[in-house]
């Protein structure tokens, strides 16, 4: 029996499971971020972030429906290891005035994680002409850009200069 390749639809399709995954595990993670920070601000920040999330997993519902596959996560290692270098400054920086910068350290590379995946995912929507899919990722690209940029803007604002100054 020979091998069945897979397409570009079957790596759209696990790529989608993966984030879908990474999603619900950056939505267990928001509200223990959001407890520890210090800063009014960046937790503000978390607790904003929390809320597109759900509605970044409601849309991802929306594009495994758009593709007639039901919603399931697979495994991601990559949001796991990440979650565990935040929860590692959590621990290590306790108390500490460096501790938000860790966090806003942490939260970022969550952010670019899913820029990357978003980007990726969204370009090959459209390659494979699943418009609607395609719509829906872009919509919450947006939204990791625009969290991205006010984490930047909390970090070289104060965040870090706090942490620098103590």
């Amino acid at each position: 029996m020979a091998k069945q390749t897979k397409d570009l639809n079957d790596l759209f399709h696990e790529t989608l499971k993966d984030i879908y995954y990474a999603e619900k595990q950056i939505l267990r993670a928001l509200p223990r971020m959001a407890k520890n920070a210090q800063s009014d601000e960046l937790r503000q920040a978390f607790e904003q972030h929390r809320t597109e999330t759900e509605g970044q997993i409601e849309r991802l519902e929306k594009v495994f429906e758009s593709i007639g596959k039901s919603p399931r996560g697979k495994t991601c290692d990559a949001i796991i290891g990440i979650i565990d270098e935040s929860k590692e400054v959590m621990e290590d920086f306790a108390n500490s005035d460096a501790l938000d910068a860790g966090l806003l350290a942490a939260a970022q590379a969550v952010e670019h994680y899913e820029i990357s995946r978003y980007g990726t995912l969204r370009t090959w929507a459209t390659q494979l002409g699943l418009t609607e899919a395609a719509s829906l990722l872009d919509e919450t690209l947006e939204e990791e850009k625009r969290t991205d940029t006010l984490l930047s803007k909390l970090a070289t604002s104060s965040v870090n200069n706090q942490a620098k100054a103590a």
